[in-house]
């Protein structure tokens, strides 16, 4: 399942590109000592994640030591916007020829869409760099999704970080991941969330349900006729949420998983948006700053709701394609018993879940006791465990503040 693809002239010339890169490195950096650091993160189209948070922090606490760079999609305009320093458009010469030279690498999806495009047939090349896979989120929910072109690129990481021995766990028995490659190091982003801060009221809901690779070969009218979608629409668009949203001026914000982007425009045409219900894509929005705005979360199987869980806010999980979403795609959890947050299989469940959270005024999360089950550290240090893991100390002494 390609994420991005490009006309076949483009394919041709970026296989030159890499070819030529990996011929000038060989030329004349042969004896090189620079030490290259290259991070990229959500396909290059946002600065946002986990891999973004440990870009940060290297910038912060490295930039004396190493080159940092960040990779990115040159027809997204977020670098001036967060004023990144050495940023590299993706499928560059530029690109290929940092690539080759690095000492270090952190991805969050995948090597060929954070870091270098269509090097699953030329990963072979890359004997130097040190790469390291950082977890976009907790896996627990999905059962992981191998593409063809990901095997090579799997094979060729030295370490995928993990955010406690659960996940650890799942990575090294259900992914098969020799445990030299695990390191157990806690999600980056954690850093920028309080921990244990439930809201005083709640005002603002977030509502984010993930991707479903099974729709995508869809036709518009087959879309528009899926669970999925009706289910987001229906409940959007039902008397009793409008009733709550107007008589407790509640804000609700909609925001679109990436990869359904392209279904943007049938969400936004057949839902009742209004001054307080309000629809978003992803590269509309800061998710950090969604997630500390937000005081109630509203999603299906959606990583994001570790974070709530870690902040102690309250979370709905609405599983109305339970049964499907097992039988495409699997989870390593037990929806029916393992979920830390209130479970509704259909929408009259998730309202008088919200109406009812709402009356009794319940701020925090009831399951918030079970945090400890999945997430290991609650110190926020899970940057500098990342750093010491992945350059082995090496650096570490020289950072600020030691």
């Amino acid at each position: 399942m390609q994420l991005k693809q490009s006309p076949v002239w483009k394919t041709g010339w970026t296989y030159v590109k890499i070819l030529a890169a990996y011929v000038i490195t060989k030329l004349f950096y042969r004896k090189n000592t620079d030490i290259i650091l290259l991070i990229g993160g959500n396909l290059g189209e946002k600065y946002e994640d986990n891999a973004a948070v440990f870009h940060r922090y290297a910038i912060d606490n490295f930039s004396e030591q190493m080159d940092i760079y960040w990779m990115y999609d040159p027809q997204y305009d977020y670098i001036k916007k967060h004023e990144i320093p050495n940023a590299v458009p993706l499928g560059s010469l530029r690109n290929y020829l940092l690539f080759f030279r690095a000492k270090y690498s952190v991805h969050g999806h995948s090597i060929m869409y954070d870091l270098a495009p269509y090097m699953d047939k030329f990963i072979f090349l890359n004997k130097k760099t040190v790469m390291l896979h950082i977890s976009h989120g907790i896996e627990c929910f999905k059962k992981i999704l191998i593409q063809k072109e990901d095997i090579p690129l799997l094979e060729r990481c030295n370490y995928f970080n993990c955010a406690s021995e659960y996940e650890y766990n799942i990575k090294r028995n259900e992914w098969g991941i020799p445990k030299e490659k695990l390191i157990v190091t806690g999600m980056a982003r954690f850093d920028l969330l309080p921990f244990n801060r439930p809201s005083s009221e709640i005002k603002r809901l977030l509502l984010m349900f993930t991707w479903r690779e099974w729709l995508f070969d869809l036709t518009e009218e087959e879309f528009l006729e899926s669970t999925y979608f009706q289910s987001t629409v229906e409940l959007l668009n039902s008397e009793k949420l409008q009733e709550l949203v107007q008589e407790e001026k509640l804000e609700v914000r909609v925001i679109l998983h990436p990869f359904m982007k392209r279904y943007e425009t049938y969400f936004r045409k057949n839902s009742l948006i209004n001054d307080q219900i309000s629809f978003f894509s992803f590269d509309e929005i800061v998710i950090m700053r969604e997630l500390h705005d937000a005081d109630l979360l509203i999603t299906d199987y959606s990583s994001i709701c570790w974070d709530f869980l870690y902040m102690n806010k309250p979370i709905i999980f609405y599983t109305f394609d339970q049964q499907a979403f097992l039988e495409n795609r699997g989870s390593y959890l037990d929806l029916d018993t393992d979920l830390f947050g209130y479970k509704a299989n259909n929408q009259g469940k998730v309202l008088h879940y919200l109406e009812t959270i709402i009356e009794e005024k319940r701020y925090d999360n009831p399951f918030f006791g079970r945090a400890s089950e999945y997430i290991d550290f609650f110190d926020q240090q899970n940057c500098e465990r990342l750093a010491k893991a992945l350059f082995q100390k090496e650096f570490v002494l020289n950072q600020r503040g030691h």
